[in-house]
């Protein structure tokens, strides 16, 4: 199975589901220029997030960006997904490696915390996510990463993604920080131009 690369930096969108136009909206983001996708649904209908995360394959597949799913490993590995997201429960990255395959993106959440961080690494991670750096409408009451973690992660040799509160006008101290990639649920997925917000993430970006 040939899965889309993975991308040096960029937008990293995040689904806000359940949603009933979500097709219609993740269509706008890649079209704006979302550079890695996740599907994050926290929703107890198992054939409705499979239903979603199959088409969304089929889109990322189109615009070729990878799709991640967020926390379900068994999801990812049915809907042939480009790698899987954890959180701090979601199980170990070693695991997550054998059932996708030694070509998956997997990214692991680190928090506030650069232990963790060096620790995924170490596991193989393919990317750590830091956050919240901004307060969070999504995660309310996450901890707070200050800035520096960025900074001071560099050295791990391993893709960066900031997460939390994330919006066209704070995201620029990010990037400057060393964030690959900026992961963004509501700024983009509730802005009135769902396209035109994206366009805004990725114009802080090269392009490659």
């Amino acid at each position: 199975m040939t899965r889309p690369r993975f991308p040096g930096h960029g937008l990293y969108a995040i689904t806000d589901g359940p949603r009933a136009d979500l097709l219609e909206v993740v269509a706008h983001a890649l079209a704006g220029g979302t550079r890695l996708l996740q599907y994050r649904d926290k929703g107890a209908d198992a054939a409705r997030r499979r239903a979603e995360a199959a088409a969304l394959k089929q889109l990322c597949d189109a615009h070729a960006v990878p799709l991640i799913v967020n926390d379900d490993v068994a999801l990812a590995v049915a809907v042939g997904a480009a790698g899987v997201h954890l959180g701090r429960d979601d199980g170990d990255v070693a695991a997550a490696r054998a059932a996708l395959g030694a070509d998956a993106i997997i990214g692991v959440s680190c928090y506030d915390s650069l232990d963790r961080a060096h620790a995924a690494a170490a596991a193989g991670a393919d990317y750590i996510a830091f956050g919240a750096f901004f307060p969070s409408p999504t995660k309310p009451h996450a901890p707070r990463a200050p800035l520096e973690l960025l900074r001071q992660s560099a050295a791990l040799d391993v893709p960066r993604v900031a997460i939390g509160g994330i919006t066209p006008d704070n995201a620029a101290s990010l990037v400057e920080a060393g964030a690959d990639f900026l992961a963004v649920i509501s700024a983009v997925f509730a802005a009135p131009d769902v396209r035109a917000a994206a366009q805004r993430f990725a114009r802080l970006y090269p392009t490659d």
